[in-house]
């Protein structure tokens, strides 16, 4: 029996988001808070504080992956073997098909905020939630953006306590599923350029995934520095 009604949750989560709505979200690497209009990504980015170099990031999906992200099998094997065989999360960040009607709504600004060089991060297998959500994305053709549900800059949280009142403020729908997986890494997800392999953030999981990677496609990641 599942402890928690995702397809439910992830419904509620969607109709909010899609009413120009706010939502704080479980992850297995935190708490996460998100929009799908500009309205809502801008309030989120203003609650936050965040720097304009800082990126927004996509809830993804198997479908949402294949679709926007332009990459050889290799790495498309890579980013299976990591997220299902293994039951990993990974910030896959990839070469994006940025002409894909999924993006078309988009306006300038918020597309600004969540490209760089061409790319798009994605949040894959970051838990049963937050897969659900990016099959509800998928099926409406509108994407799900957001980052992590703190002041910008004080650390990801992986209790809904733990998250400033500020940011809580601000969401319509807030969705508490306790302490979150992958909290004793005390960091959000690691996010990797899965088209050559660069580390773009050392994050949860990292040795894990790395051991992954060097096993079974022999592919070497830049170790953290501390």
């Amino acid at each position: 029996m599942e402890l928690f009604d995702y397809r439910a949750d992830a419904a509620r989560v969607m109709d909010a988001l899609l009413g120009g709505g706010i939502a704080v979200v479980p992850t297995t690497v935190g708490y996460v808070i998100l929009g799908c209009t500009t309205p809502a990504i801008n309030r989120i980015v203003a609650a936050k504080r965040r720097g304009a170099s800082k990126l927004n990031a996509m809830v993804g999906c198997t479908e949402l992956h294949a679709a926007l992200h332009v990459l050889p099998a290799r790495s498309r094997a890579a980013v299976r073997t990591v997220t299902e065989r293994y039951d990993l999360p990974l910030g896959a960040v990839a070469p994006a098909r940025l002409d894909h009607p999924m993006l078309g709504g988009l306006d300038a600004a918020v597309l600004s905020r969540t490209t760089l060089d061409g790319t798009i991060a994605m949040l894959m297998n970051a838990g049963p939630l937050l897969n659900e959500l990016g099959r509800l994305s998928f099926e409406a053709g509108r994407p799900v953006i957001g980052s992590s549900a703190n002041m910008s800059l004080k650390g990801t949280k992986f209790r809904v306590e733990h998250i400033e009142k500020e940011v809580l403020d601000i969401a319509e729908l807030v969705i508490d599923y306790g302490l979150m997986r992958w909290a004793a890494y005390r960091r959000s997800s690691t996010m990797i350029n899965v088209h050559d392999f660069t580390v773009v953030r050392h994050g949860s999981c990292f040795d894990l995934i790395a051991d992954v990677l060097r096993r079974h496609f022999d592919i070497l990641l830049a170790p953290p520095r501390d």
